[in-house]
């Protein structure tokens, strides 16, 4: 690996977190299979890396490996319909549930869009009631939950980030499938959490039969976590609240593999986010389901977990702000640098890494 940068950027500066990248890396399809990926290896100890497939994964791990995934299921949350009376084309992102038929969203035209503005989504109607202070308008739409969630099965698109381009239609079964983790269970994402993408049922029946422990927590993947940085100063950052839970034994569980020594693996930032978020002073997991807004980057200490498998992340995103505490601020740069010389795929639907402290 190549040696650190000289005389980075403070790590509150947003230009620390820079990077170029050749735009034919940024993966616009999923591999033919989930666990075809590569998988770029790093030990952080040895400062050791590895070029492997993802497959490959249950002969990277110790038989004792916990994995925490993030379970969430994404809901087709992209809507498009008119504004009732003058017929203009309006697009919504349904992004935190108030109630089974209220939502807080983000919608455009926002200007055209005021309170008490009526919007026509096939078939059904939804009002604007009120703008919230970020931008955001909550909508109630005139419909039982029932026929809700039939709309959102019917007309709604998997919100795909926009550097996958797709056309303005429905969504297709491929991605309906494959923007999904197969272990989604619960909870209303509208982002998936992508390190989880690359796992087969086969490959985390290989796992369990190997030895590692898999357990899962929750975080409703929304806008706390893609949103674009808008500062400057990472110090005036505040992350919007996303919903996340640790249930009693998944806890427990967490908390007898420490005492055990066992390595504890997070899939995906957003899964250690949970976990970080849940951990008490005394590194112990509380079980919790609420809000949070944590917000992880260097110089702060990361506690929770042994290991973190994900994705390449976009420049200037709070996910790349992560990596960089996991990492440190040299490390990460010099990975992202060696992955593009090595043409790995980029962002979502991109390759992974799997960035341990002991191999």
């Amino acid at each position: 690996m190549p040696a650190a940068s000289a005389t980075p950027a403070p790590w509150w500066d947003i230009t620390a977190y820079d990077y170029d990248l050749p735009p034919e890396l940024i993966a616009q399809e999923p591999a033919a299979q989930r666990d075809a990926s590569r998988l770029l290896v790093y030990d952080m100890r040895r400062a050791a890396l590895d070029h492997r497939h993802f497959a490959e994964l249950p002969s990277l791990l110790r038989p004792d490996d916990v994995l925490v995934v993030n379970d969430c299921r994404v809901m087709p949350a992209r809507l498009f319909g008119t504004r009732a009376g003058s017929g203009g084309a309006v697009e919504i992102l349904l992004t935190a549930r108030v109630d089974a038929t209220t939502w807080h969203a983000m919608v455009r035209p926002g200007r055209a869009c005021k309170p008490g503005a009526r919007l026509e989504i096939a078939g059904v109607s939804a009002q604007v009631c009120a703008c919230l202070p970020d931008g955001q308008r909550v909508l109630a739409f005139a419909c039982t939950p029932a026929e809700f969630e039939a709309l959102l099965q019917r007309a709604g698109v998997v919100p795909l980030p926009p550097y996958i381009k797709r056309p303005r239609a429905p969504s297709s079964p491929a991605d309906r499938e494959r923007y999904q983790t197969v272990y989604a269970r619960a909870g209303c994402a509208i982002a998936a959490p992508t390190a989880g993408l690359h796992f087969t049922t086969e490959l985390l029946d290989t796992l369990r039969a190997h030895g590692c422990q898999i357990l899962a927590v929750t975080l409703d993947v929304g806008i706390g976590t893609f949103q674009p940085v808008a500062v400057d100063d990472l110090r005036r950052h505040q992350m919007h609240c996303e919903q996340c839970c640790i249930t009693a034994d998944t806890a427990a569980a967490l908390n007898a593999a420490r005492a055990a020594g066992h390595r504890i693996i997070a899939v995906g930032t957003t899964a250690l986010r949970t976990l970080e978020a849940c951990l008490d002073p005394h590194g112990q997991f509380q079980p919790f389901n609420g809000p949070t807004d944590i917000f992880i980057h260097p110089p702060l200490r990361i506690r929770a977990i042994d290991g973190l498998l994900t994705n390449f992340h976009l420049p200037r995103s709070t996910l790349l702000m992560l990596l960089a505490a996991w990492l440190g601020p040299d490390v990460w740069r010099d990975l992202y640098a060696e992955a593009i010389r090595q043409r790995y795929r980029f962002y979502s639907y991109g390759d992974a890494m799997l960035l341990l402290q002991s191999c």
